[in-house]
């Protein structure tokens, strides 16, 4: 059993603690005044691509794309250490490109798909967004009722038809500008009695789609709501094969909550040392917060539950790189990480006393990233059921 991580994941590690150090945290006083001016805090578009020509100088673009796509196909252990990194700022940026959709891409795209969706996607040429929840239908994808039809009246037959697409999505993340959106929506029912469930690539001009609302969420972030009025898709913009979506679905929800894992452990980290920083200088009743055993206990507490969740993350991904079923494993870090760290930044937040309330500091947005987490892709009582069903073997 080795618990050394590969010197070059180790390096690539490093690399990207130096990108965030250098180009995303001198970041932050605009995004902390942004955000407590009432704006968006997200970077602007020129911002955003020069920080995306330094990421691509730097060698970071498309670290877990397809070799044949332009990229370096590293594996998931590999991607810890860079979200573990990424998780310490609460300047918003995401390398390019984003890794759920893509791999969902990679495993289902036809040549014809890869050529015309993945490939610019690893390029970084193209955004994208995932619609899955919808309203009143959230966690549980039984409950989903978009649905999608043949239209008869289209191509040759014999499975050319264009598809029709009719429902709602909500809590899409950049559906206000992605270039393309991966929707799932039912297209019958499986032989096991359930929805069967189908992926599609619609792009931002399909007709039929429209973006109906934004909804502003906690630390100033925001998601879309989106409808699909008898929305028309192409037969070969289907992705992956017809009725069987879910599985591809999951290994992007799997990826993602991966990757709220590893984000999670940066942000406590960061969280822990400004803790470490801050309680030998602050003075209270005579003594330092350093003495105090309330914070001692604290640091203790945080720093051995960081370490666990660390563990707990790689081990994760590497089941996922070894191509084991870790349904279970993703669902316990999804859990356990997301609420370690909102436990440890609330406990760091009232260890500043009033100055952890304020704006000027990053902990508010910590908090309110991690808050939205516990939520996002599963909510901690959903995975807290899921492993439980495992155990007392009671899944489906």
């Amino acid at each position: 059993m080795d618990f050394e991580l590969p010197e070059e994941y180790r390096m690539l590690k490093d690399l990207v603690r130096r990108f965030v150090d250098e180009q995303l945290m001198p970041h932050e006083s605009e995004t902390l005044a942004r955000d407590a001016s009432g704006q968006p805090p997200y970077l602007d578009a020129a911002h955003t691509r020069a920080i995306d020509a330094v990421a691509k100088d730097m060698g970071l673009i498309g670290l877990d794309a397809p070799e044949d796509t332009g990229g370096m196909d590293l594996p998931h252990i590999a991607m810890v250490g860079v979200n573990e990194e990424l998780g310490r700022t609460v300047t918003i940026y995401t390398l390019p490109p984003d890794s759920p959709n893509l791999r969902m891409m990679a495993a289902t795209v036809t040549e014809r798909q890869r050529e015309a969706y993945l490939a610019p996607y690893v390029r970084g040429e193209t955004i994208s967004a995932i619609g899955i929840s919808e309203p009143g239908a959230g966690a549980d994808p039984a409950g989903m009722r978009t649905k999608a039809v043949r239209d008869p009246g289209s191509g040759r037959g014999g499975g050319d038809e264009d598809w029709i697409l009719n429902g709602r999505k909500i809590w899409i993340t950049k559906a206000d500008k992605a270039d393309f959106t991966i929707v799932m929506a039912v297209t019958g029912e499986a032989a096991n009695g359930r929805k069967a469930m189908t992926a599609f690539l619609v792009d931002r001009d399909a007709p039929g789609f429209s973006v109906l609302r934004r909804i502003p969420m906690i630390g100033g972030q925001e998601t879309y709501e989106v409808a699909f009025d008898d929305c028309r898709v192409e037969a070969w913009k289907l992705l992956g094969t017809e009725g069987n979506g879910f599985a591809p679905m999951q290994l992007r929800l799997g990826t993602r909550r991966l990757e709220m894992a590893a984000w999670s452990v940066g942000a406590a980290q960061r969280a822990l040392d400004m803790l470490i920083d801050y309680a030998p200088q602050r003075t209270t009743f005579g003594k330092p917060l350093s003495e105090r055993q309330t914070i001692q206990n604290w640091v203790a507490d945080a720093a051995t539950r960081i370490h666990a969740a660390r563990l707990m993350t790689y081990h994760c991904a590497w089941l996922l790189d070894q191509g084991r079923d870790a349904r279970s494993e993703i669902s316990m870090i999804k859990s356990y990480a997301t609420e370690m760290a909102w436990e440890v930044i609330d406990r760091v937040m009232q260890a500043h006393g009033a100055m952890g309330m304020t704006k000027e500091m990053p902990l508010q947005m910590m908090a309110a990233k991690i808050r939205t987490m516990r939520i996002y892709d599963g909510p901690t009582e959903i995975h807290n059921w899921v492993v439980a069903r495992d155990l007392l073997g009671t899944r489906g």
